[in-house]
């Protein structure tokens, strides 16, 4: 049986993502979970993910900074607190719409096998990889 976790951000690794995204995953199958990961993405100012998608659901709250998020072809600003739901297979990313400020956001995949595809590539890899807590199940 899992124990429970509590987990402090800045007691975690934090994983470079490139252009200028950093990751920290937080709930992994590392603390236990067999059915969900999180974690934070800060954004440098004007940084952005590219294009991708997933094979699960997906959730992201706006934490700090101003956003842009990118959902199926539709903009949509985002500021603190502004919460998305993504279903699985719908192309999407974020960006940072500040010049100046960094950005965070706070992600949840429905499944601890989540996987991301980008777009303009097809490459598909497992979140768990990516962020640097790949375990074998």
């Amino acid at each position: 049986m899992a124990k429970p976790a509590i987990l402090r951000p800045n007691e975690l690794k934090t994983n470079e993502r490139g252009g200028g995204a950093r990751t920290t995953p937080l709930v992994t199958r590392a603390c236990g979970s067999t059915s969900m990961i999180n974690g934070i993405t800060a954004f440098d100012p004007g940084a952005a993910i590219g294009l991708h998608r997933h094979n699960c659901e997906e959730s992201v709250m706006i934490l700090d900074g101003q956003a842009i998020a990118e959902i199926d072809g539709v903009q949509y600003p985002l500021g603190p607190n502004d919460t998305t739901w993504i279903p699985a297979n719908v192309p999407h990313r974020f960006i940072n719409a500040s010049q100046t400020e960094p950005m965070r956001i706070f992600w949840i995949y429905a499944s601890i096998d989540a996987t991301r595809t980008m777009v303009a590539t097809g490459e598909e890899r497992p979140i768990d990889a990516e962020h640097g807590t790949e375990q074998k199940p």
